[in-house]
């Protein structure tokens, strides 16, 4: 047995990390206490005040001020609770601390308000709830978020006076007397907390001023409890540091896992287990800690670092899952944490000595090759380092503008990158045809496709990014793959990872002879789909070149988990975004955008190839 503070097997392992290992459980009390909470939230909001009781009849006797304070407090404090009621479930301390500061606020304000003692018990019996459990919320808030929601509690503030002061002289006919510009800056300070203030109105005009100033008001505070309360999304970033010391775990480890250099984006985070051996590589998506590929480094350091990784996930209350993982990886995952495993999909991966362009199999491929050498392209296929900084400046600019999205996407498979000197080892393949006599060549000459490798250790590499010129003829893609298994041998490649094909062995075994009508169903629902997400493309576009076929996994906590991080995946991946509209974004630099493990920057390449 090693004597590795990482030693796999369970005797090496302590009770307390075997604990943490086990995985965060859903807590029964968190989860019964923000469903409490949002119930509350919505009573605070929506019950009608009631008129025939003795509260009312007591409330009558307290001043109009405290009535409209205690209406805004109600509402206010409702939306917070709404808002709120998702942290709670989620263990956050700083959702548990809001919470129990707004209960009371709520509990006066249903009863001078809405006069209803039930609404105020119910209020205070959850506060006593969460104190009595108040050790059960201890997961850590997101330092980002309290700067953000205090800048935008300034700014938000400052326009909602700019157009309050609008809102107050929009009816001039109405307003009595001519009150200064401090009785009008008063009027809307005093309306967006819920008051009436010294300006005064006639024909009704004080309603529509007042509810309006409200409404800025309550949207100030929800957009400010909503930066504040939110799920956290740290900014992945990978430090140099973590980079020599993820490059030096490849250096050694680097031929396991095709997928263990995308672990060098530098948009994803790295947690690495005690003794160094091993790391973990992830980034966090709508609350989701979401792992790419296998830990990198010593298989045997690998429970170190899904236990600093489940750890870690824990102490924030985000939900673990690992997208993409090998069989052997997922075998780790579960054995380790008592997570479960989902066949997500296989990767295509050629080995080069067994590839050629004979027999019937391969004559599609091989008409389409020979066609597009005929109409005058030429094919080049290099090391990165062997590029002059030129051409290599033309190839980035090149892959960037046929993107076809504003962003770079990627997460398993996707590098975010071409020609870092870090990666001189990457392989670029390109697709050349000088223009006719008399045409313009365009911005970047010759130059018509473009295919990106990342090493896959000393013998391998993966392919990492597709792009061609739309006018180019159909086919480069398939041109420059075979180009580059047919240049693999020189470089010293034995083996190409080529794309992930999402669902491939329900695609493959639905439409043999004696699939049975689920299988049928199932394969008929995924081609359905593919409309949009490309899935048959792209299984059938790797079929064409003879690969075999390695799964890979989905490690979840719980089936109920699943939906949620289908969603975190698309929106890692790029198919969903949660971003402000582009034209509220408009001065900010793009960023590198995650993406899950199916490559979707690769799709629109396929789309006419297959």
């Amino acid at each position: 047995m090693s004597d590795s503070p990482d030693a796999e097997k369970s005797g090496g392992v302590p009770n307390r990390i075997r604990r943490v290992l086990r995985g965060p459980r859903p807590e029964a009390v968190p989860t019964a206490v923000g469903t409490a909470c949002m119930l509350i939230g919505l009573v605070d909001i929506v019950f009608p005040r009631l008129r025939h009781s003795r509260v009312h009849a007591l409330a009558e006797l307290l001043p109009g001020a405290v009535s409209s304070l205690a209406a805004a407090a109600s509402i206010v404090v409702g939306l917070l609770l709404l808002m709120l009621a998702h942290g709670l479930k989620r263990r956050k301390r700083r959702a548990w601390v809001a919470a129990v500061a707004l209960l009371p606020v709520g509990a006066a304000a249903q009863l001078l308000y809405r006069h209803s003692v039930l609404g105020t018990v119910f209020s205070l019996v959850l506060m006593g709830v969460l104190i009595r459990y108040r050790r059960e919320f201890a997961a850590l808030p997101d330092p980002r978020s309290r700067w953000r929601a205090l800048a935008n509690f300034v700014v938000m503030g400052g326009v909602s006076v700019g157009l309050g002061l609008l809102i107050v002289r929009s009816h001039p006919d109405a307003i009595e007397g001519r009150p200064s510009l401090s009785a009008q800056l008063a009027h809307v300070l005093w309306g967006l907390f819920g008051f009436e203030g010294p300006v005064g109105y006639r024909d009704g005009a004080d309603y529509t001023v007042g509810y309006s100033l409200g409404a800025l008001g309550l949207l100030t505070v929800a957009t400010t409890a909503y930066l504040a309360f939110r799920p956290e999304h740290p900014a992945a970033r990978l430090t140099p540091s973590d980079e020599e010391r993820l490059r030096d775990l490849l250096a050694t480890h680097g031929h396991r896992d095709s997928l263990g250099h995308f672990a060098l984006r530098r948009d994803k985070a790295v947690i690495f287990s005690p003794s160094g051996k091993s790391a973990v590589c992830y980034r966090v998506v709508s609350g989701v800690m979401l792992a790419s590929g296998d830990p990198v480094g010593d298989v045997e350091a690998w429970p170190g670092a899904i236990a600093a990784f489940m750890e870690e996930a824990r102490a924030h209350s985000w939900t673990p899952a690992v997208m993409g993982c090998s069989e052997t990886g997922g075998e780790v995952w579960t054995r380790e944490t008592g997570l479960d495993a989902l066949e997500l999909g296989d990767e295509a991966i050629v080995d080069v000595a067994g590839f050629t362009l004979s027999g019937r199999a391969m004559r599609n491929v091989r008409q389409m090759v020979k066609r597009i050498e005929r109409a005058g392209y030429e094919t080049r296929v290099r090391r990165v380092a062997d590029l002059d900084a030129e051409e290599l400046e033309t190839v980035r600019r090149a892959a960037a503008d046929w993107r076809g999205t504003d962003t770079e996407r990627g997460f398993s498979m996707a590098l975010g990158r071409i020609g870092d000197p870090a990666d001189g080892a990457s392989v670029i393949a390109t697709a050349h045809k000088a223009a006719e006599e008399g045409a313009d060549e365009g911005p970047f000459g010759d130059l018509k496709a473009v295919l990106h490798f990342v090493p896959w250790g000393p013998d391998g590499m993966s392919l990492d990014l597709m792009r061609r010129d739309r006018s180019a003829d159909p086919g480069m893609n398939e041109l420059l793959i075979v180009a580059a298994l047919e240049a693999a041998p020189a470089l010293g490649v034995s083996r190409v990872s080529l794309n992930f094909a999402m669902f491939r062995s329900a695609l493959a075994r639905g439409e043999k002879l004696g699939a049975g009508p689920v299988l049928r169903g199932w394969r008929g629902l995924l081609v359905f789909l593919s409309r949009w997400f490309q899935i048959e493309s792209l299984y059938k576009f790797n079929a064409k070149f003879q690969p075999r076929w390695e799964p890979r996994f989905v490690v979840f906590r719980t089936t109920r988990d699943l939906p949620r991080i289908g969603l975190a995946a698309m929106q890692a991946e790029g198919f969903v975004s949660l971003a402000l509209p582009r034209l509220l974004r408009r001065g900010r630099r793009a960023e590198p955008r995650p993406c899950a493990h199916q490559a979707p920057a690769r799709r629109r390449e396929l789309e006419q190839a297959a």
